[in-house]
């Protein structure tokens, strides 16, 4: 399975601004729309790791956990 994102894009000015409905948490921005695609996948990698460690958080040590990737 992938996981598909969808970006919107918006022009303000001389700047591109995007936003990601399904993490509404990230957004990015850049001269070009190039950049502020570039701008949006880090701020998604990085609301998801934060979400991760987050639910992560209240297991005990002991518990096992298992990483998998999803495609």
């Amino acid at each position: 399975m992938k996981l598909n994102f969808h970006f919107i894009f918006e022009q303000d000015g001389d700047f591109f601004i995007g936003y990601c409905p399904e993490v509404p948490e990230a957004n990015g921005q850049g001269h070009t729309m190039e950049e502020c695609r570039q701008s949006l996948e880090e701020a998604i990698e990085l609301v998801m790791q934060d979400r991760s460690e987050q639910a992560l958080a209240g297991y005990p040590v002991e518990v096992k956990r298992e990483l998998v990737t999803l495609r």
